[in-house]
């Protein structure tokens, strides 16, 4: 039988999933308009970023309803993963200073988050990504001092993706692939998430 301190263990994995069905549900509500098509209707899923989502008005000027919904989603994965990052740290990581490494950058990445569909978009962004590849770093360590080597080869995944995200976004002659990569890096990184909230029942360490 699963206690109540059992269960708090699978609140990461309880907000990622609410933050999926509210992604869905919010793409549904977003008017129209990409980067590909201005004049375009509803959400491209090949087109449009996240942020869109979040912003005041669709890209084709039409109010966006899905706006409450996008802020609302991304406000419960970031609540719920810098429960994750604390949880990881106490969990696997020992080492004071790589503990503390992991909870300050992955919090300090999801406050950033949290604001990325404000004027300061770009800083939020690089923010976000400077801070998660420090804690994927920290989280791949700590993987791999308990030998945990699926795992690690898939925190080396994520961070790979991460940097392509940034690349992609940044240059010109790719930034038309970036939606699609922004997308492939969400599924890979709370893939890793759910796959380790999950393993962590699993293991004692502490």
């Amino acid at each position: 039988m699963i206690n109540a301190k059992e269960s708090l263990r699978f609140l990461p994995t309880i907000g990622i999933f609410i933050f999926i069905i509210l992604y869905i549900y919010a793409a549904t509500l977003y008017p129209g308009g990409s980067q590909a098509d201005i004049n375009s209707l509803g959400f491209d899923w090949s087109n449009n970023y996240w942020c869109n989502l979040m912003s005041e008005n669709g890209i084709n000027g039409l109010k966006n309803n899905a706006r409450p919904v996008a802020i609302g989603a991304i406000s419960m994965l970031c609540i719920s993963m810098t429960f994750f990052f604390f949880q990881f740290a106490d969990y696997f990581e020992k080492n004071r200073n790589w503990n503390l490494t992991i909870k300050i950058s992955g919090a300090l990445g999801m406050l950033s988050a949290v604001f990325i569909f404000t004027k300061f978009h770009d800083v939020m962004t690089t923010i976000l990504s400077i801070c998660g590849v420090v804690v994927i770093i920290g989280m791949i360590r700590a993987l791999h001092k308990n030998k945990f080597t699926f795992f690690k080869v898939f925190g080396i995944f994520c961070m790979v993706i991460v940097g392509m995200n940034n690349l992609f976004y940044y240059n010109e002659n790719l930034i038309q692939y970036s939606p699609l990569v922004q997308k492939a890096a969400f599924i890979l990184i709370l893939s890793w998430t759910v796959a380790l909230n999950l393993k962590m029942k699993k293991k004692t360490i502490l």
